[in-house]
């Protein structure tokens, strides 16, 4: 006690800092709710404004000059005024708790009996101005505690043992990380306080009150961001959620709608999904992620909407198509695109159905693309889409033999293919002994 008597000027002076900072910071915070923005702004630039008139307190003591006169007069009442301005916006702070973080119907009756011991407390002190019940000045302008002293003690005193009894009755509803610094808040003033009383000449009831009003802040600042980190994964989690259910609907949705225009086509149906397959295996060996593995498969089951546009009698015919007809087939990548871009959310899905058709030596259709000019997915596609043409049965011809399709493959390398995406197709052929490759999407997607 005798070091704090020592030392207490500066130790105040510090506090006086902090809580200049501590006011600050809660104007300028957003994390809490506005009620318990005000609350703490209240309770800082009040122990800042108690500090500093403790301080100026003790600096006028014994000053008999008119300045220490009115000094000594309006410091010591902003001391007794704040330190029960401070536990009003403890109380405010608590009231704005019970309803936002408790949700709580109404405030408690203890929190209101508080607020109104308070401001009867504020009443009495201001009377005690002109009466002298809780202080006097001797001819030497030193404080002198009046004969009703002790009076000035039970209002802050019965308040905070309300404010205890509504934190008390209300404990189990209240986060750990909040419960200990209310706690303090409302027990370590009582101590303090009647230390106080015998302690004279000490305020440790004012750097207790800072002290606490500091580790609220803290806890308030840590509750809030704890809060938010939460509310954060949780919402990061629904979106997770809500992306793998789009991303599921629209799988699903493009497989039923290819299992339609493939089944234009007796010979070929299942094409779409294995050309998607193909396609992300490709991906895969040249070291794509699961991501960009998933869109391609979608690009790829949806390459040939567009059939949609073309007569099944065209698609069908066993025979060698007219010119008209050929363009007909030709027209289907610009179909395609039409029916996909207007996916706004995924403007990537008409990449495969416009550019499938391009070469890589610029003589595709329909745009005449060259090389890089292709994106990449296309050129992916283009390669797969080729391979199950001829690895599978159509209108006009059998299931071509495994070396032919190898050799049409290396034949097309630079001219229709990019190398690099037919040189991992040669490779996936090459280690097809059985030749079975071409019947791997009966095991993803049956």
């Amino acid at each position: 006690m005798e070091f704090l008597r020592q030392y207490q000027m500066n130790i105040m002076f510090a506090l006086v800092i902090v809580c200049g900072m501590l006011t600050l910071f809660s104007f300028i915070t957003d994390y809490t709710s506005k009620g318990r923005k005000k609350s703490l702004i209240l309770m800082s630039f009040s122990a800042m404004v108690l500090l500093i008139s403790d301080r100026f307190a003790y600096y006028y003591h014994g000053n008999i000059t008119l300045t220490g006169y009115y000094m000594v007069r309006i410091c010591n009442y902003l001391v007794f005024a704040m330190t029960l301005l401070i536990i009003y916006g403890f109380n405010e702070y608590l009231i704005d708790f019970s309803i936002n973080d408790q949700k709580l119907s109404a405030i408690p009756k203890g929190l209101e009996y508080s607020k109104i011991i308070l401001i009867i407390g504020e009443i009495i002190l201001i009377v005690s101005q002109f009466t002298g019940i809780y202080y006097t000045f001797d001819d030497n302008n030193n404080y002198q505690r009046g004969n009703g002293f002790v009076i000035c003690y039970i209002f802050p005193l019965v308040a905070l043992m309300f404010q205890l009894s509504v934190i008390l009755k209300h404990r189990k509803n209240i986060r750990k990380r909040v419960l200990i610094p209310i706690l303090l808040f409302t027990l370590l003033p009582l101590v303090a306080s009647i230390i106080q009383i015998f302690a004279y000449g000490v305020s440790l009831t004012n750097i207790t009150s800072v002290g606490l009003i500091v580790i609220l802040y803290i806890f308030t600042i840590y509750d809030a961001n704890t809060i938010i980190h939460k509310a954060h994964e949780k919402e990061i989690t629904l979106l997770r959620e809500k992306q793998e259910t789009a991303n599921l609907m629209l799988m699903q949705t493009s497989e039923a709608l290819v299992s339609a225009i493939d089944a234009k086509d007796e010979y070929t149906n299942g094409h779409s999904l294995r050309v998607a397959e193909y396609s992300v295996m490709i991906a895969k060996r040249v070291g794509k992620t699961p991501e960009e593995c998933e869109k391609i498969r979608i690009i790829g089951l949806l390459h040939d909407v567009g059939k949609i546009g073309v007569p099944g009698s065209v698609i069908n015919k066993a025979g060698k198509l007219t010119d008209e007809e050929f363009d007909m087939i030709k027209h289907h990548p610009i179909i395609g695109n039409e029916i996909l871009s207007k996916i706004q959310i995924a403007p990537e899905l008409s990449i495969g159905a416009h550019y499938h058709h391009e070469r890589y030596d610029g003589k595709g259709y329909p745009e005449g693309l060259k090389g890089d000019a292709i994106p990449e997915i296309a050129r992916i596609i283009a390669v797969a889409d080729t391979y199950d043409a001829m690895a599978s049965k159509r209108s006009y011809r059998d299931v071509l033999p495994q070396e032919v399709v190898r050799d049409e493959i290396v034949k097309g390398i630079g001219t229709q293919f990019d190398p690099k995406f037919a040189l991992v197709m040669l490779q996936l052929i090459d280690e097809d002994t059985e030749y079975t490759m071409r019947q791997m999407w009966k095991r993803y997607y049956f």
